[in-house]
């Protein structure tokens, strides 16, 4: 009697069972070659690329002694130059008269990389100011004039900062189908708004610790433009919509 044979494994053999399993997980699942895996390709790995330059070049401009402080700075404005660019894909396709569906992959893989990039700042940035006393962030310090919660341009920032990483953190953990399913479309997409709220509290400490650091006219420019680019175009979007 012939023996079937897969993949150049004997059907009989106990190995059969096992590459049956992979064949399925990975090899030939339909989601997996249909979805997943051309993600990886067209969006992740370029955003990974492109993060990683970015970061790096920022890192080796930067003048400062420790590994930290170079660290915040460099991964600062690439983290606020990819969540502007999530506000900009919705209006962009609807004065480009596209269709702009309530989730689509593109958008949403440029979100994890922001979320991913804004989180891995605010960890690192908690250790560069005060060292080994990060909550003096957050309230004044015993030998300070002041007490309680800071009310100065310093806690403004941290704040803001804070606030908006706890946002993302959000946002991150239900950018995916399983959130999407579970909350339903409605659901999920006001949860997922809550991107206007994080991009203006980012906009609000980026702003703010420009003067904290008292950072140089070019890196000030380089915020107000992710800033208002982003405002102007949900503007258009916005006055676009009524009329499609």
């Amino acid at each position: 009697m012939r023996r079937e044979r897969r993949f150049g494994v004997d059907a009989s053999s106990p190995l059969s069972g096992v590459n049956s399993k992979l064949n399925s997980v990975v090899g030939v699942s339909p989601r997996w070659r249909g979805r997943l895996l051309p993600r990886i390709w067209r969006h992740h790995l370029p955003l990974l690329l492109v993060s990683f330059v970015s970061v790096a070049l920022l890192y080796q401009t930067r003048p400062y002694p420790d590994i930290l402080s170079r660290a915040s700075f460099a991964t600062a404005y690439p983290a606020l130059a990819v969540l502007a660019i999530t506000l900009l894909i919705g209006p962009w396709n609807l004065l480009r008269r596209r269709s702009n569906p309530v989730s689509s992959d593109l958008r949403r893989d440029i979100g994890i990389w922001a979320g991913l990039l804004g989180i891995l700042h605010a960890g690192v940035g908690q250790f560069v100011h005060l060292r080994g006393r990060p909550w003096l962030y957050y309230i004044y310090g015993p030998t300070e004039h002041h007490h309680g919660p800071r009310h100065d341009l310093f806690g403004l920032a941290n704040y803001t900062g804070a606030l908006g990483t706890l946002l993302l953190v959000m946002l991150l953990a239900t950018s995916n189908d399983l959130s999407l399913r579970r909350f339903g479309t409605r659901r999920w997409k006001q949860l997922q708004r809550w991107n206007y709220a994080a991009f203006a509290l980012v906009a609000v400490h980026s702003f703010a610790f420009q003067g904290v650091e008292t950072q140089k006219l070019h890196w000030v420019l380089t915020v107000a433009v992710c800033v208002l680019a982003a405002v102007a175009l949900q503007i258009a979007g916005f006055i676009k919509q009524p009329a499609e």
